[in-house]
């Protein structure tokens, strides 16, 4: 199978999407990839697959490479003989945070016709969203834990009891999110928040809780990964999170109850379908007493999660060939042409 695997992006999180897409050259080892990266100004280039490195992006020597349009069903590189087309079964989005979990990107591929795997653009828009995300939760009857929601013209007051964690609503990656223990600590905490985002929410900081990670998609059947629990120390920063997305080694599954496990699995199922039908996604949940409440919705996790999955690269197979398709409308111009014969008979 021919995979153009989509990376960069106009991001915060740009340089770790770079390292996922490296990692994919691990994972996917029986499939023809052709890697296209996007970068800061938002144009694509066909990198090869022997320059894949990090410095080839840190440096800018990637603007050697060949430059590419999107245009109707796929990929091409302009040349003196016109255009050519990048040959391509699907287009892998791995560009996390903006431009690749926002919807920008699944409305592009939707409006050229490129088949992809990756959440669709209502999806995006409210995986994307950590205060959409609480509200799609809520919908599905998927319990979260409380919030606050400030942006940054608002007072700087809150009323839960702290501790508290602070997180930027539309980010990831831990990028501006900090643990506040006491009052006098909110307002530095909003500052560095801020910076990433105009709008914050707060949620009440739980020490030790359980946190659980679910990932898997909807082929022709239900695809669960295991469940992990991630090692962690307090909580998981940028700097862990950024060697999470080069994972290709498979973790150990947690030792946990069965009805966690159903618990768990019954969430994910109610969150997934069918908004994200077409997506590998991965969500993350905290136990609490008992009972499990969604934390968040990773909607282009890093790496793809490849590392909960068996057999990753067979489930893509899969996936690739029980996408989503719009329906096909039909233009005739048939109420067009019964004014015009009206106006005619008239």
């Amino acid at each position: 199978m021919n995979i153009a695997i989509l990376f960069g992006g106009s991001s915060y999180e740009h340089e770790v999407s770079i390292v996922s897409a490296i990692t994919m050259k691990k994972v996917l080892k029986k499939s023809t990839l052709q890697f296209v990266f996007v970068d800061a100004m938002r144009d694509f280039y066909l990198i090869e697959n022997d320059k894949m490195n990090s410095k080839l992006f840190s440096s800018g020597a990637y603007k050697k490479s060949k430059k590419l349009m999107l245009k109707k069903t796929g990929f091409f590189a302009e040349g003196m003989f016109g255009s050519k087309s990048i040959e391509t079964d699907v287009v892998l989005n791995l560009i996390h945070g903006r431009d690749g979990e926002d919807g920008k990107i699944a409305s592009l591929l939707s409006f050229y016709a490129v088949p992809f795997i990756s959440p669709r653009t209502e999806a995006s828009a409210l995986s994307f969203n950590k205060l959409y995300t609480k509200c799609l939760a809520q919908s599905v009857g998927v319990k979260t834990v409380s919030y606050e929601h400030l942006s940054c013209e608002d007072v700087r007051e809150i009323t839960m009891p702290y501790p508290v964690i602070v997180k930027p609503v539309r980010l990831g990656s831990s990028i501006g999110l900090s643990v506040v223990k006491t009052p006098e600590e909110l307002d530095y905490a909003l500052d560095v928040a801020f910076e990433f985002d105009s709008e914050v929410i707060i949620e009440p900081f739980i020490e030790d809780v359980k946190e659980y990670n679910q990932a898997g998609c909807h082929t022709d059947h239900w695809e669960l990964s295991i469940i992990e629990e991630p090692q962690k120390d307090g909580f998981l920063d940028f700097d862990k999170k950024y060697m999470d997305f080069s994972r290709d080694a498979k973790v150990h599954e947690a030792q946990i109850p069965e009805e966690i496990v159903q618990q768990i699995q019954e969430s994910f199922k109610k969150i997934y379908d069918p908004l994200f039908r077409g997506a590998v996604v991965r969500c993350d949940f905290f136990e609490i007493e008992g009972e499990v409440y969604l934390n968040e919705i990773n909607p282009v996790p890093g790496s793809l999660a490849n590392y909960l999955f068996d057999d990753f690269e067979a489930m893509i197979m899969r996936l690739s060939r029980n996408l989503p398709s719009e329906e096909n409308i039909v233009i005739d111009y048939q109420y067009i042409h019964s004014i015009q014969s009206a106006k005619g008979k008239a």
